[in-house]
């Protein structure tokens, strides 16, 4: 009996064996098939990429410029206008422009910008800083303020004012 038993496994142990064997296959090829469309649609020479870049797309990448950062690293900080209680607003900022010169200027009259902003946030309202429409609209505020200054002196524009970060209280 004890060899019947295990003739009986064998078989059964075969058809185990085929069924890892078939699935390991399976698997194998689902990932195989996975790269091999991944490459395809990843290879721009199966579908004529250099063909189809265009003296637009060439002169489009030819004329971006990143974008740099002046970071005023000071917390601009100043009561607001509200009522009933005194309230506090910190904004640190940073300047965004295309035009290194911008920012090398405004970091060379960066006293008389912060004098200035800290002036346009003490006249916000408390209410209107507690919306984003109400700090949209003392972001552009700021950048027509520092850009007033930079014209003032013969420099070249920001393009942004930028929170890095806001708090009302």
């Amino acid at each position: 009996m004890a060899q019947n038993s295990e003739a009986e496994t064998k078989p059964a142990n075969k058809r185990k064996l085929k069924l890892i064997i078939l699935i390991v296959g399976f698997v194998a090829l689902a990932i195989a098939l996975s790269v091999a469309g991944t490459l395809w649609f990843l290879d721009s020479d199966s579908f004529g990429g250099q063909d189809a870049v265009t003296d637009n797309d060439s002169a489009a990448e030819a004329s971006f410029t990143p974008s740099l950062y002046l970071s005023m690293n000071k917390a601009l900080v100043t009561t607001v206008q509200a009522e009933g209680r005194q309230r506090y607003a910190q904004a640190y900022l940073a300047l965004e422009a295309k035009d290194p010169k911008a920012l090398e200027a405004a970091g060379l009259h960066l006293p008389l910008i912060r004098s200035q902003l800290i002036m346009a946030l003490g006249n916000s309202s408390f209410t209107q800083l507690r919306t984003p429409e109400g700090r949209r609209g003392l972001a552009d505020t700021m950048l027509t303020t520092v850009n007033r200054i930079l014209e003032q002196e013969g420099e070249p524009a920001v393009d942004q004012v930028l929170f890095r970060n806001f708090v009302v209280q």
